[in-house]
């Protein structure tokens, strides 16, 4: 098996795991439905994107090597999961006659906000720097020059992204479809609202773990 290949079927293997990114996705799409699990997808991967170039330009590196950064990433990623589940708790439920247009065309701006709150939720995450710091070199060939290293390491980045979007876009799916089969009413919006904001905070308590 070329390195290439092995790098593929350990990056499925991983991303097939469920993780924070994907109870995240699946969270989104169940509470504010399939644009909003989408945009939530592109959100994540789009902070993968930044963790792999953190990874090849030698910044995870950096903090990676400094507690106290590690640590500042650590609060700051569990303080914006702890605010996104209480802002959760707190939002008001649609009314019945307003749930599907709220569902499945939210406004641009909060499209906006997902977008933002998922690549934050994945870029404040130091479980995330470690793991690329650590899979990537992994499926690195000997010998190779400091450029040739970026670069290749670029190269599995954009490959383990590309597989991870691909499986968070089904998830996004699969939890918009799962939800679409509910009734839409205030009592059943304001349980997901619930729901959804003890899985962010659930979430926050799992970074320091």
């Amino acid at each position: 098996m070329t390195s290439l290949a092995a790098f593929v079927v350990a990056s499925l293997i991983l991303v097939a795991v469920p993780g924070p990114n994907l109870i995240y996705i699946i969270t989104r799409s169940v509470r504010d439905g399939r644009r909003a699990g989408i945009v939530s997808a592109l959100g994540v991967e789009t902070g993968t994107l930044l963790h792999v170039i953190a990874a090849v330009c030698g910044l995870a590196t950096f903090i990676a090597g400094h507690p106290l950064a590690l640590a500042v990433l650590r609060y700051a990623g569990a303080g914006y999961l702890a605010y996104l589940g209480v802002r959760a708790l707190r939002r008001s439920p649609p009314a019945a006659a307003d749930a599907d247009d709220s569902a499945d065309r939210p406004p641009r701006r909060r499209l906006l906000r997902l977008y933002l709150d998922a690549v934050l939720v994945n870029l404040l995450n130091p479980k995330v720097v470690l793991f690329f710091l650590a899979f990537l070199p992994q499926f690195l060939s000997t010998g190779l020059t400091p450029a040739e290293t970026r670069t290749r390491m670029l190269v599995l980045g954009v490959v383990f992204l590309t597989i991870a979007l691909a499986l968070d876009l089904c998830y996004a799916l699969v939890g918009a479809a799962l939800t679409g089969r509910l009734s839409r009413t205030p009592r059943r919006n304001r349980g997901l609202s619930h729901l959804t904001g003890g899985i962010y905070l659930g979430l926050a308590a799992l970074v320091f773990i």
